[in-house]
């Protein structure tokens, strides 16, 4: 006999009950919570609503569980090419618990990112910030409201997702230092930026380890242009090899170094951080890998997983290790 569809033809959540052998609750749960049941489960519940057309009705999930069936995904910078892997890896762990996520960029304005987090709060079961650029206060202050996950950002008391680039950058220093570097530069990024904080610290506490003379340079904002305009300031340094924030910068150091027909590696050194566009350069940048697509896909599983629960204080670190390309070389002479 032809089962009954719901409104407007589609199938509803009892049919793939049926086709699938589950009851409803597991369907319900392999799309609002998956990590209740087993992935084999999660995995061929999937694969019956797909086959049987069956979307989700999230205003009736909202009804019944006070939720919104949303959350949103907050970023200091989405041009900086560090946010678009973490945005696609908290789109798809958003999107198998069957949640909808939302996008704002802050532009790397604290106050911006304050009243944002405000407009969003009330539309979604929960927020994450990443590298948010806001007070501790005012974190903790949004987090009394709504649910927060952090990466990037180190706040006891709240769930965080920390990529670890300490480790990463220690090994850059000790790999300019086996080289003969006896002096570089940092290329500083965000003053407000935790990671800007933590690598600059990693630079400095690697360089008196090793005898290596630190200078920092400050780019203030992490663009292309500003690695660019900041190259005279790191050739007047006297270094012989920059590590930048970012790859972005990175790159624009590159350009920079170019412009004055100064050839890397041969005469000039250079690293960046986050391994995002470190192999599409030329030369092909030696970087510091930091996997923002899993810390966005953590970051979302634990926000989900605190939707039920108080408030945890887990702290979750993602490793880091240097990719060696060909932007490093002995120092000229």
């Amino acid at each position: 006999m032809t089962q009954q569809r719901g409104s407007g033809g589609r199938p509803t959540i009892n049919q793939v009950a049926e086709a699938a052998g589950v009851s409803k609750s597991t369907v319900s749960r392999a799309f609002s919570r998956p990590e209740m049941i087993t992935a084999e489960t999660v995995a061929h519940v999937m694969e019956v609503a797909t086959r049987l057309g069956y979307v989700p009705n999230h205003t009736a999930r909202a009804l019944s569980t006070g939720r919104a069936g949303t959350v949103a995904i907050v970023v200091p910078d989405i041009a900086n090419p560090f946010f678009p892997p973490l945005i696609r890896g908290a789109q798809a762990a958003a999107d198998q618990a069957g949640f909808s996520l939302l996008l704002g960029d802050s532009d790397e304005d604290p106050t911006r990112e304050d009243v944002l987090v405000g407009k969003l709060g009330p539309q979604t079961d929960g927020i994450v910030l990443a590298s948010s650029r806001m007070t501790e206060e005012q974190i903790l202050a949004h987090a009394e409201r709504r649910p927060l996950v952090l990466i990037n950002r180190d706040v006891p008391g709240l769930p965080r997702v920390l990529i670890d680039t300490a480790t990463g950058i220690e090994a850059a220093v000790e790999h300019l230092a086996g080289l003969g570097h006896r002096h570089l530069v940092y290329v500083s990024g965000p003053a407000s930026s935790w990671s800007n904080a933590q690598r600059r610290h990693a630079v400095r506490a690697a360089g008196r380890r090793l005898g290596v003379k630190v200078t920092a340079v400050a780019a203030r904002r992490s663009t292309y242009d500003a690695g660019v305009q900041r190259t005279e300031a790191i050739l007047a340094s006297g270094a012989s090899a920059a590590i930048a924030f970012d790859d972005l910068l990175a790159q624009g150091v590159l350009a920079g170094l170019a412009e004055r027909g100064m050839r890397v590696p041969d005469e000039f050194s250079v690293i960046g951080c986050d391994d995002v566009l470190a192999a599409t350069m030329y030369p092909p940048l030696t970087t510091v890998s930091a996997h923002g697509g899993d810390a966005g896909r953590a970051a979302v599983d634990l926000l989900l997983s605190s939707l039920d629960g108080a408030r945890a204080d887990v702290r979750r670190e993602l490793d880091t290790s240097l990719v060696l390309r060909s932007t490093t070389a002995p120092p000229a002479g």
